[in-house]
């Protein structure tokens, strides 16, 4: 068990704490995401949607995979690719951007990404994972980490994710984020894939005490805060993806629970009237309110009113002219619910 939680020896140029962070959700940690999320949470580790490699060497303006606002650090890019030497030059980009860590993903099921030798394909390939590897420590001096699951298909093991972790571990990295579920690589959904595999949270406990030295962040099926405070017990740290995103309110417990510091808002209200002028700023340079107002939906979950708002926000955010007004509209409803109530 690690000295203190989040206290494991990590390179000395790594000086993120990564007790709690969000996991990189295709569509969902989008940088409006990010921002909302800090208005609840200013210490957990945020990490972008998987970038491809092809998209920042090949793609139109691939600055726009980049742009992210100054108050989501800490952030990490996570990068999807398997060529060592696309991998590095990404990684150059991600130092040059201002990222605080780049991470490989070794853990999407996704058939669309299979086809390229993305994602959680890649524990099949532990060779190129590690050429991968090097050559991004090589190419930066940000931290490098991985992200991966515990075997693919029917590995039933532990010895296969031991072994995994081993071998690429010999690069020097550091940081494993493990999702504790196989990847079935055919015949689920990514959805199924998040939910069918049964969940083994002994296998990463098992890496701990196997690799002490190495700091070990689980993944996986993680709701509360609870939770999280329990597993830091045996582990280094925990990340969360879709419990942080339909149910946002947790992240306010984060900085006190977690980090034992203050938590940055005392009220639901308090969190979107700082989101209010992100919103405004947004509408401004000619987004729409529904690609804002739809990472937000949740923050009234299991609260009165909270229906209401979800439903005033999906009728009239899609509409082209709506301005915040539509978000204020929506946040009275709720206080006049609760008042009623």
């Amino acid at each position: 068990m690690p000295q203190e939680i989040g206290a494991s020896p990590v390179n000395t140029k790594d000086k993120l704490d990564r007790r709690f962070s969000i996991a990189p959700m295709m569509d969902w940690t989008t940088s409006d995401y990010r921002v909302f999320a800090r208005t609840l949470t200013k210490q957990t580790l945020l990490y972008t949607e998987m970038v491809t490699t092809g998209a920042l060497l090949q793609g139109n303006h691939p600055e726009r995979f980049l742009k992210y606002d100054e108050c989501e650090h800490p952030i990490a890019l996570q990068l999807g690719g398997a060529d060592a030497k696309a991998l590095a030059e990404c990684a150059k980009m991600a130092e040059r951007a201002g990222f605080d860590e780049v991470n490989l993903n070794a853990g999407c099921p996704s058939d669309r990404v299979q086809n390229s030798l993305i994602g959680a394909c890649l524990m099949a390939h532990p060779e190129k994972v590690k050429d991968a590897m090097r050559a991004m420590q090589d190419a930066t001096s940000l931290p490098v980490t991985i992200k991966h699951r515990i075997g693919l298909d029917d590995q039933e093991d532990y010895s296969v994710v031991r072994d995994f972790v081993g071998d690429i571990a010999s690069t020097g990295v550091k940081t494993f984020i493990v999702h504790a579920r196989n990847a079935i690589l055919q015949g689920l959904s990514p959805k199924e894939n998040r939910e069918v595999p049964p969940l083994k949270y002994d296998y990463v406990y098992q890496l701990k005490k196997d690799f002490p030295d190495l700091e070990i962040i689980l993944n996986g099926g993680i709701k509360t805060i609870a939770e999280c405070k329990n597993h830091l017990t045996q582990l280094d740290g925990v990340m969360l993806g879709r419990e942080a995103y339909h149910n946002p309110w947790l992240l306010s417990q984060v900085d006190q629970e977690i980090y034992h510091g203050q938590p940055c808002v005392s009220d639901r209200y308090q969190a979107l009237e700082a989101f209010v002028p992100y919103v405004e700023q947004k509408l401004a340079e000619g987004e729409r309110l529904l690609h804002l107002t739809r990472h937000i939906l949740g923050i009234f979950q299991g609260q009165a009113g909270g229906k209401q708002f979800r439903r005033y926000l999906s009728e009239n955010g899609h509409k082209a002219d709506a301005k915040v007004n539509v978000l204020l509209e929506a946040i009275d409803l709720v206080k006049h619910h609760q008042h009623k109530g």
